[in-house]
């Protein structure tokens, strides 16, 4: 089972840290990504980072502005946002799978999402 939190409102230009918590042993032995899906649109990659975290992809959109991190000590990732921007707001959805990449479509585990609002 995976958790996101960290969602919330917060104006253009600020910054947000989402953590997603996944409540298994295995979790560390899983690649883990971020998505999100904004209202009438489909899911887009956001960020992924492999088992061990050595190697992170991040969305064009995203590049010099998010940070995908990991701790497997403690079950958990993260996603560092800055620079948010209206057009970033959407269900952010944590995933996790053998492995995680813009171009791979699953099978994912998915938590439930959690909301990240930015205004203008």
């Amino acid at each position: 089972q995976l958790t996101e939190s960290g969602g919330g409102a917060v104006p253009a230009g600020g910054s947000l840290r989402l953590i997603c918590t996944g409540n298994w042993r295995m979790f560390p032995n899983y690649a883990l990504g971020w998505f999100r899906q904004a209202p009438g649109q489909e899911r887009e990659f956001v960020a992924a980072i492999t088992r061990n975290g050595d190697t992170t992809e991040l969305a064009d959109s995203v590049k010099g502005r998010f940070t995908i991190t990991r701790e497997n000590d403690k079950n958990e990732m993260y996603l560092q946002m800055s620079a948010l921007t209206p057009a970033d707001t959407a269900v952010y959805l944590c995933a996790a799978g053998m492995r995680v990449q813009s171009d791979y479509k699953g099978p994912y585990y998915w938590g439930q999402g959690t909301q990240v609002t930015v205004s203008s």
